[in-house]
C-alpha cells in the first residue's frame, strides 16, 4: 500500500522520506522513512529508532535529504494518538533555537517533557444505577441510590464518599446489579474557570487600568501591555478581567510566574475570583500531574495553565494571552543547556501566535520600561494601593552613625522598631539575601579560609544543619572543630551574616518572639507554602528571610521590614547591580502595609548617598530609571546595545584558555561589534572545571547571532574536555 501525498504534506511532492527532530544536540533534523499504511503530518510527535534504542521526535517541516532511498532509512516505529504540534508552535521552537544558537532538537525537547502523555489516558471505571433494586433495603443504601439517581455515572470511591458510606455498601449493590460498569473519560485536573464567577469592583485607576488592557485583548492580535504598579496597586486582579475576557472568547491562557511552586496565595486568589484553580505547571509537581497536565493542555481540556518558565513551551491547542507577572524577575532566565529569558520568549510566541501579551511589574526592568516609553509596549500605570491603602513609611539606617553591638549585625534603630512592632502584636520582617550562618569560616591562628575544593569560593557555614556547604556545587562536609592547616581546636570563627546567624542575633534580643527563617535550602517547597501559609495567618512574630520573601506574598499583619544588608547587591562588577538592588529591596519593602496599617521599611547601609537608597526611600522611582536608563545608553548597554557571553570551560585551566583565545582570534571582524577578553571568569572553577568568558559586545541593530555562528564555525572544535556555552543576551556575569 502507497499512501498518497495529500496524506502526508499536502499535494506536492509524493514524499515517503520526513525530517524528524529528536531530543538530541544535533544540529538538523534526522530522515526516516514512513512506513506503508502509517499517516504523519508536520507536528506529529512519534517514536522513532536512534542507535540502539528508541526516542521521541516530532515530524518537522522542510524537506528530507533528497534523493535517498527508503529502504536505506530506519522507519518510523509508532505515531501516537495524540495532537500534533501546530504551526505556530513548531514556528516558536525553530526561533528559539535561532536565536539562542541552540540545537533545535534540545529546544523541541522542552515541549516533549512528559513522555507517558503521548497517548490518551485511560478510561475510568465507573458505576451507573440501573433498574433493579436490592433485595433489602438499609438506609445507607438509600443513601446511595439517591445519591446516584441523577443519572450520571460516579467512580465508587467516588460515590461512597458523596453519600457518606463505605466502599462495601457500594460492592454490595453491584453484585446485586443495581449497578453496572461503564467506562468514562478521565477526569479534569481541574475545573473549569468561570469569568463570570466573582467579578471584582475595581475603582479609580485599577478600573481604568483594567479598560486599557481590556482594549488590547480584544483586538484578539498581537500587542505587549506592561502593566507598571506599586506594590499593593492591584496589578493582579486588573490582569485577571483580561484573563476572564479571553476565556469568554473560548481561548487558553497561560500565566507565567517567577517562583509557583511557592505561591499558594496566587492559586487561591485565582480560584476566588474564578470559581477553580488553574493547573499548575513546574519542577516540583509530581510526575503523574504533569503528565495529566501536559495532555489535557494540548487537548484544550485545560483553559488556564499558572506555571514557571517551563510552561512557556507547553503545546496549547489554542493559546490567547500570556501573562508575564513579575516580569523583572531574574529566574526566568534558564542557564542550563538551553539559555533563554521566558520574558522575552512569551512575547516572541505572542507575536508568531497573534495574540496579546501582558507584563506586569511594580519594577519593571530597564528594557521594558524603555519599551513602554518608545511605544513598543503600550504603558498601563498604576500609581496608587489599592483601596487606598498607605505605602509604608521608608527610612535610611546610617551603619556609620548607628552601629550594631560588638557580634551583631543589626542596627540599635532597627532592633528598637522591631521590639515596638511585636509590642503592638503585629509582624516584623528582616531580609538578608545570603543563606546560611556565615559565607566564610576562617581560623584565627593561621589565617586558613575553608574554600570548595571544586569550586573557586568559600565554603558556607549551615549551623542548623552542621554542615559547611558550597552553594555551587553542592559540596559539602561537616563542620570541623579544628583548623585543618594547624590543627587549633576551638579557633574557628565565622566571617558575615547569612539569615541563620540573624535568627541567633533575634533570638537574643526577643527570646519569646515567635520566629520562623525562610530560606530554600531549609525545608522543601512543601514546608514553605506551610510556613508562607503560617505567616499570613500571623503564627509569626518575626520572619527573616532570602529573596524568596519578596515574591509577590501578602501578609497582612506585617508592618515592618527591615533590610539587614542594603548594599549586598552592589558589590559586584554585575551592569544591572543597581537595577537590581532596587528592584529586589522595593519588592522586599513593598510587603508591609499592605492592608492599610500604618508600616515602615528601614534600609541598614554604609551609602546612604548611594542612587538606588535615594530613590527607594524618596519613592522617586522615575528618577531612578532615567539616570539608568542614560547610564545604559551612554554604555551601549541592552536595550540600546547587544551582549553575548560566551564560556569556555576545561578540565584544565591552559585547555580552557587556550580554547577561548582560539575563539577570540577566529571571531570576524564587524563594524559595530566588539569581543572583550577572554578573561578569567569571575568564578574561574565550578565543578573541578576551568573557565574563561568572552563577551560580546554590539549595537542595538547588530547581528550577534550571525557574529557568534561565524566565530565558532571558524574557531577551534570543541576536543576532549572543553566545553564551550553560548548565552543570547546574558543576566549573570559570573
Amino acid at each position: 500500500m502507497t499512501l498518497d501525498s495529500t496524506d502526508l504534506f499536502g499535494p506536492v511532492l509524493d514524499r515517503r522520506v520526513v525530517p524528524v527532530l529528536v531530543p538530541m544536540p544535533a544540529p538538523r533534523a534526522y530522515s526516516y522513512a514512513v512506513p506503508d499504511g502509517m499517516a504523519v503530518e508536520p507536528g506529529s510527535i512519534v517514536q522513532v529508532p536512534l542507535g540502539p534504542r528508541f526516542v521521541v521526535g516530532v515530524v518537522w517541516d522542510g524537506e528530507d535529504d533528497g534523493g535517498v532511498d527508503p529502504k536505506k532509512l530506519k522507519q518510523i516505529e509508532k505515531v501516537f494518538d495524540c495532537p500534533p504540534l501546530g504551526p505556530d508552535m513548531r514556528a516558536f521552537l525553530d526561533w528559539v533555537a535561532a536565536y539562542t544558537l541552540t540545537p533545535p532538537g534540545l529546544v523541541v525537547r522542552m515541549a516533549l517533557r512528559a513522555p507517558t502523555a503521548f497517548d490518551p489516558e485511560p478510561m475510568v471505571e465507573a458505576l451507573r444505577l440501573t433498574e433493579m433494586r436490592p433485595e433489602r433495603m438499609t438506609a445507607a443504601r438509600e443513601r446511595v441510590l439517591a445519591t446516584a439517581s441523577d443519572g450520571l455515572s460516579w467512580t465508587r470511591s467516588g460515590l461512597a464518599h458523596a453519600a457518606g458510606v463505605s466502599s462495601s455498601v457500594i460492592d454490595g449493590l453491584t453484585s446485586q446489579g443495581v449497578f453496572e460498569t461503564v467506562f468514562m473519560p478521565p477526569p479534569p485536573v481541574v475545573a473549569a474557570p468561570d469569568p463570570a464567577f466573582a467579578a471584582p469592583r475595581l475603582e479609580g485607576p485599577q478600573k481604568q487600568a483594567a479598560a486599557d488592557l481590556l482594549a488590547a485583548v480584544e483586538e484578539r492580535k498581537f500587542s505587549v501591555s506592561l502593566i507598571d504598579g506599586i506594590t499593593g496597586s492591584g496589578k493582579t486582579e486588573v490582569y485577571f478581567e483580561a484573563i476572564a475576557a479571553t476565556l469568554r472568547a473560548g481561548k487558553q491562557v497561560l500565566i507565567l510566574l517567577p517562583e509557583i511552586a511557592l505561591t499558594a496565595s496566587f492559586l487561591e486568589r485565582f480560584q476566588d475570583r474564578f470559581g477553580a484553580k488553574p493547573a499548575e505547571w513546574h519542577s516540583d509537581l509530581a510526575p503523574r500531574m504533569r503528565e495529566k497536565v501536559w495532555r489535557q493542555v494540548t487537548t484544550g481540556q485545560v483553559r488556564v495553565v499558572a506555571g514557571a518558565r517551563s510552561a512557556l513551551f507547553l503545546p496549547f491547542e489554542d493559546l490567547g494571552l500570556i501573562i508575564v507577572d513579575e516580569e523583572h524577575d531574574p529566574a526566568y532566565k534558564q542557564e542550563d543547556r538551553v539559555f533563554y529569558n521566558a520574558r522575552d520568549m512569551a512575547v516572541v510566541r505572542g507575536r508568531i501566535g497573534n495574540f496579546p501579551v501582558v507584563l506586569v511589574s511594580a519594577t519593571p526592568s530597564v528594557e521594558s520600561r524603555v519599551n513602554g516609553e518608545v511605544g513598543r509596549y503600550r504603558p498601563i500605570h498604576l500609581p496608587t494601593r489599592f483601596g487606598d491603602a498607605a505605602l509604608p513609611d521608608l527610612g535610611i539606617v546610617d551603619m556609620r552613625r548607628h552601629p550594631p553591638e560588638r557580634g551583631g549585625f543589626l542596627s540599635p534603630v532597627l532592633v528598637n522598631q522591631i521590639g515596638k512592632t511585636i509590642g503592638r502584636r503585629e509582624q516584623a520582617l528582616l531580609f538578608l539575601n545570603r543563606r546560611g550562618y556565615a559565607p566564610l569560616t576562617l581560623c584565627r591562628v593561621c589565617g586558613h579560609r575553608f574554600q570548595c575544593p571544586d569550586c573557586s569560593s568559600w565554603l558556607v557555614e549551615h549551623r542548623f544543619r552542621g554542615q559547611i556547604q558550597c552553594h555551587h556545587c553542592g559540596y559539602s562536609e561537616r563542620t570541623p572543630e579544628a583548623c585543618p592547616e594547624c590543627g587549633t581546636l576551638d579557633h574557628l570563627v565565622a566571617c558575615g551574616p547569612g539569615v541563620e546567624r540573624i535568627a541567633e542575633e533575634v533570638e537574643r534580643h526577643f527570646p519569646d518572639a515567635r520566629t520562623i527563617v525562610l530560606s530554600s535550602d531549609l525545608m522543601g517547597v512543601k514546608r514553605l507554602r506551610l510556613e508562607l501559609e503560617a505567616i499570613a495567618r500571623g503564627e509569626a512574630d518575626i520572619v527573616i528571610g532570602t529573596q524568596l520573601v519578596a515574591k509577590g506574598h501578602n501578609f497582612p499583619n506585617m508592618t515592618l521590614v527591615g533590610i539587614v544588608d542594603a548594599d549586598l547587591g552592589l558589590a559586584n562588577g554585575d551592569p544591572r547591580a543597581a537595577e537590581r538592588t532596587f528592584q529586589l529591596l522595593s519588592q522586599v519593602t513593598g510587603r508591609a502595609g499592605r492592608t492599610g496599617l500604618k508600616s515602615l521599611g528601614l534600609l541598614q547601609t554604609y551609602q546612604p548617598q548611594h542612587p538606588v537608597m535615594q530613590a527607594i526611600v524618596s519613592g522617586d522611582s522615575d528618577a531612578f530609571y532615567e539616570r539608568e536608563i542614560h547610564e545604559r545608553e551612554r554604555a551601549v548597554l541592552p536595550p540600546f546595545g547587544r551582549l553575548a557571553s560566551v564560556i569556555v570551560s576545561a578540565d584544565t585551566r591552559g585547555d580552557a584558555e587556550g580554547h577561548a583565545r582560539g575563539l577570540r582570534n577566529a571571531a570576524p571582524r564587524v563594524d559595530g561589534i566588539a569581543i572583550l577578553g577572554p578573561a578569567e571568569a569571575p568564578l574561574a572553577l565550578i565543578r573541578g572545571r576551568h573557565r574563561f568568558r568572552l563577551l560580546v559586545h554590539g549595537r542595538r541593530n547588530s547581528d550577534m547571532q550571525s557574529f557568534v555562528r561565524a566565530m565558532i564555525a571558524a574557531g577551534p572544535k570543541e576536543r576532549g574536555s572543553v566545553s564551550v556555552q553560548l548565552d543570547i543576551d546574558p543576566q549573570s556575569f559570573l
